[in-house]
């Protein structure tokens, strides 16, 4: 997991449930656009913002500063996958303290655009100067995660090549021809199953429709979270009911943190066929 931020002086706190209220910013490793200074000097290392000094003095060496630039940024590499909570940024003093207005915080995996392009956590109208600002997520917000590509699929029954594990085989090919759709015989409340290995945090699931194989068989779907396997794992807790997902299109589902295991999709109640092109399970481990 990665921040992306322009910053002076930043202090991180987060929590998972391995380290809660822990600063890990203390243990992780920060990088940084550019250096405003030479690199044998103390001021304007990346470093410096997660050093645990909240001296506002950038000459007193405990802040961090860019070369004026188009973009700035900072980043830390927190070093594995954690669900951050609340951050503590902490603004200069001395100088030039309206810098950071209007600076972003992106939190996400992905080193794409160094970072930039991870989604938008919040945005700083303004800190005062010397002055520090805590932000929280009361739900967390995730390390984005796909934990479906090492979790175990089956489904109810098979059709042809539509195997249960080409949903998680981290190809979003909507062509069913193509080998890496799922697909089960004609039946009632056809089912596919996703087994977790053990309880994570599931924050999103993002499902991938056909593009040619009949895509409105998904509309009334439901993805069903839960621990149980009761009736195939169909009697846990509904996360969604899929309306429709337009023909090759993928659409994301809030599951709002549920912490549980098994993630089902079932079209309940009517004889059909389920077909799915990719299923992505955006979540964090519980230990």
């Amino acid at each position: 997991m990665y921040f992306l931020l322009w910053i002076l002086a930043m202090p991180i706190f987060s929590d998972s449930t391995k380290d809660e209220g822990r600063n890990l910013a203390l243990y992780g490793k920060a990088t940084q656009s550019d250096l405003v200074k030479n690199p044998w000097a103390a001021e304007g290392h990346a470093s410096n913002a997660i050093d645990g000094n909240r001296d506002t003095d950038f000459y007193h060496g405990s802040c961090t500063a860019t070369e004026e630039e188009e973009n700035p940024w900072w980043r830390l590499d927190l070093l594995d996958v954690y669900v951050v909570t609340s951050m503590t940024i902490t603004n200069r003093k001395d100088c030039c303290s309206e810098r950071l207005d209007g600076a972003e915080i992106h939190i996400g995996k992905s080193l794409h655009n160094n970072g930039n392009n991870n989604p938008l956590a919040a945005r700083i109208s303004s800190i005062p100067a010397g002055r520090s600002l805590t932000l929280k997520w009361k739900k967390g917000i995730p390390g984005r995660v796909n934990v479906a590509l090492k979790s175990r699929a089956t489904q109810s029954s098979l059709y042809g090549n539509g195997f249960a594990f080409n949903a998680v085989d981290g190809n979003k090919d909507g062509v069913y021809g193509h080998g890496s759709c799922t697909h089960t015989q004609q039946e009632i409340n056809p089912w596919w199953r996703l087994d977790l290995l053990k309880k994570h945090k599931v924050f999103t699931v993002v499902i991938t429709n056909t593009l040619d194989s009949i895509p409105e068989r998904l509309n009334g779907a439901e993805i069903r979270i839960g621990s149980s396997l009761d009736n195939n794992g169909n009697n846990n807790p509904r996360c969604a009911v899929i309306s429709s997902i337009a023909a090759g299109f993928s659409s994301t589902f809030d599951c709002e943190g549920i912490e549980e295991r098994y993630v089902n999709v079932v079209i309940p109640g009517r004889k059909e066929y389920l077909t799915l092109c990719e299923v992505e399970v955006y979540a964090s481990p519980l230990d």
